[in-house]
């Protein structure tokens, strides 16, 4: 007698094979409106992300343009005090009496080194130029009479002083620095009618006249070049 085999019948109803398309179909539109609001959310929060860090660039940048403005006038608001005071000890010369014209012959000048007077045509450079060598002084008074401070030193002067000025007439526009054997100050600044002896570059004068008269209101010709003009030989 032969022996009945036990099978697992298969299911072959079409209707539950189409249900089980349907449900993966399902499955996949309900993955891609998933992953397409993660897309969107993603994009949403890089995008303000990237607003918000404008934002904030242009807030940080707002503040720091202030911030430059507030400090630019608060140096204003201090040179303005510093040139309503007088410079203890300097000496003052009558500007109406210190000639300006252009002359090419040479000029025989009351003090050394001159404040003022005839001088030549051309200037001194004296945008921040430190010769180690004299100038001639017709080409430097020019250089007063456009507003620069002039730094000179004679041999007494201590080299380590001399570094200091320098390294601040370097970075100091219309002014210029030379030695001047004859002078009998140590260290001597001179304007347009103005003249200040000092021992030390860390006076606390030296910066006053420098803030004062660096094109200040004794200038004859304020805001003519400082450059262009005669440099050392």
């Amino acid at each position: 007698m032969a022996g009945n085999s036990s099978r697992t019948p298969q299911n072959t109803d079409p209707n539950s094979r189409q249900a089980r398309i349907a449900e993966m179909r399902r499955a996949e539109k309900a993955r891609e409106r998933r992953n397409k609001a993660i897309a969107i959310t993603l994009s949403t929060l890089i995008v303000g992300g990237l607003v918000g860090f404008g934002a904030w660039v242009l807030i940080d940048q707002k503040q720091e343009e202030k911030r430059r403005e507030a400090a630019a006038a608060q140096l204003r608001k201090e040179a303005e005090e510093i040139r309503k005071k007088p410079v203890e000890g300097e000496q003052l010369w009558d500007v109406k009496k210190l000639g300006r014209n252009h002359v090419e012959t040479p000029v025989k000048y009351e003090t050394v080194p001159p404040v003022g007077g005839d001088h030549h045509p051309r200037w001194m450079n004296c945008n921040g130029d430190v010769y180690k060598t004299p100038v001639p002084e017709v080409n430097a008074v020019h250089s007063l009479e456009h507003g620069a401070v002039w730094v000179t030193y004679n041999d007494k002067a201590p080299q380590a002083e001399l570094d200091k000025l320098a390294t601040t007439v370097g970075k100091t526009p219309y002014t210029l620095m030379s030695p001047v054997k004859e002078q009998t100050g140590a260290i001597m600044l001179s304007a347009w009618g103005k003249q200040l002896t000092v021992d030390s570059a860390d006076d606390p004068r030296v910066k006053q006249f420098f803030t004062k008269y660096v094109q200040g209101e004794q200038t004859p010709e304020p805001g003519a070049a400082c450059t262009n003009g005669l440099t050392a030989k």
